[in-house]
């Protein structure tokens, strides 16, 4: 599914983030989602989420 549409992405699903030390690399981290941190319904590079264990970072996969 689409990371980069706000609707597609509610608490406690599965998904795989980059975090901001990781854009250029473009390295995953996997996670659950605990918060969401973007307001806008669709964001181009990704909704900004928190995960469970307090990383943050864009939504790339939703698994």
């Amino acid at each position: 599914m689409d990371g980069t549409r706000r609707s597609n992405i509610k608490p406690g699903i599965k998904v795989l983030v980059v975090q901001k030390q990781d854009q250029r690399s473009g390295k995953l981290t996997e996670g659950v989602v605990k918060r969401i941190l973007t307001n806008s319904q669709v964001h181009p590079r990704g909704i900004k989420v928190m995960l469970e264990d307090g990383i943050v970072g864009r939504v790339k996969e939703i698994k």
